[in-house]
């Protein structure tokens, strides 16, 4: 892994495809395909369970008061709809190490 503590969308290819033996570019074109899979199945409003890993899911997040950093006035800040994701009982376990 790289020198920080992030791995990076290339670094995290080149794990993949040393693992598969198949090339950086055939493994980015997969891994590219999967990212945009979960994308279009979240904006339909539909979940993605991915056994063993984890579930990627859209949330609500509801309309609420807070404060203008900048001029301590008080605002609303609009509900949204957020990506979110809940780690499996599996994957918990292997981080716990």
């Amino acid at each position: 892994m790289a020198k920080s503590d992030a791995m990076q969308k290339t670094e995290f290819i080149k794990e993949v495809a040393t693992r598969t033996g198949m090339s950086q570019k055939d493994t980015r074109h997969i891994i590219d395909a999967a990212f945009e899979i979960v994308a279009e199945t979240l904006a339909a409003g539909q979940k993605v369970t991915l056994t063993g890993f984890g579930t990627f899911e859209v949330r609500e997040r509801q309309e609420r008061e807070g404060v203008n950093p900048q001029t301590g006035q008080k605002m609303i800040i609009p509900a949204t709809r957020t990506p979110g994701f809940t780690a499996s009982s599996t994957l918990k376990e292997r981080i716990k190490g």
